[in-house]
């Protein structure tokens, strides 16, 4: 079996930059076992897999261990092989996934528009188990499907050096998909907030530019700072800068890609 695959980097103006994603093209659904082992050798932070559904597409993302319910910038890699590649030229691509329908546009100036549902979440008071593993006190926690640890100096972000097996084990009985720890940025390059995002259970230790933590991200900072209209800055090596927009229960995530690889998968 011969399978196409693209590596896209997301979130990126160039290659080497915002977060490389590999997408595998298929004309129907293979094993997922199949589909688990394809993104193990990948061992990118996720491998996205679609194929034709009514007028749109199925998708699917999987980390180099498990299958994940939602990935932002897979989706958007998946987006973009449609428009560069394979000839999609409607004004709106659906995706059917196992977190409902999910909608990327072309938004002029080579960036792309991804609808997504927002992710809230109440606060709670800081575990000391999350503390230990982060090796800083967050000024407040957010739970939900990524947990929001929130800091009020982003120097401790950027200087942040977790212990991952002990993040690992706090984050794994909650079944959430990770940490996202961010700050408010108080400097002028542009910025409304600043994050990085650990998910070491489930197999990746830090993200480096995440668009399924931004659904928790801009609500949160759009209720603090009182704007609709903001701009994220993941601090991993490689950076990325996510443009958002508080929808109510639905966010728009903006950001652009970068050609890595195309080629072909024989197994």
């Amino acid at each position: 079996m011969n399978l196409p695959l693209y590596q896209v980097d997301a979130f990126a103006d160039a290659p080497f930059q915002g977060n490389p994603a590999a997408v595998v093209p298929l004309e129907r659904w293979i094993e997922p076992a199949l589909m688990q082992a394809i993104a193990a050798e990948n061992n990118l932070a996720e491998t996205a897999f679609f194929v034709p559904e009514g007028e749109g597409f199925g998708l699917r993302w999987f980390t180099p261990e498990v299958e994940v319910p939602l990935c932002g910038h897979a989706t958007l890699a998946s987006a973009h092989v449609l428009y560069r590649y394979l000839g999609f030229s409607g004004d709106r691509i659906v995706f059917q996934t196992l977190s409902g329908p999910l909608r990327v546009s072309r938004a002029g100036d080579g960036l792309l528009e991804m609808d997504f549902p927002a992710r809230p979440g109440p606060e709670s008071p800081v575990p000391p188990e999350l503390e230990a593993a982060l090796g800083a006190r967050p000024r407040a926690i957010v739970e939900g499907a990524t947990m929001l640890a929130v800091f009020d100096d982003e120097a401790e972000i950027a200087a942040m050096a977790p212990d991952f097996p002990a993040l690992a084990r706090f984050c794994r009985p909650l079944d959430n998909i990770g940490v996202s720890v961010t700050a408010r940025h108080q400097g002028d390059r542009g910025w409304d907030f600043v994050s990085r995002f650990f998910a070491p259970a489930k197999g990746i230790d830090e993200d480096p530019v995440t668009g399924g933590a931004h659904c928790a991200l801009t609500p949160y900072w759009a209720s603090r700072l009182g704007k609709k209209n903001l701009v994220g800055r993941q601090l991993s090596r490689r950076g990325g800068t996510v443009l958002c927009e508080d929808r109510g229960d639905r966010v728009g995530l903006k950001g652009r890609c970068a050609d890595y690889l195309v080629g072909e998968i024989s197994i």
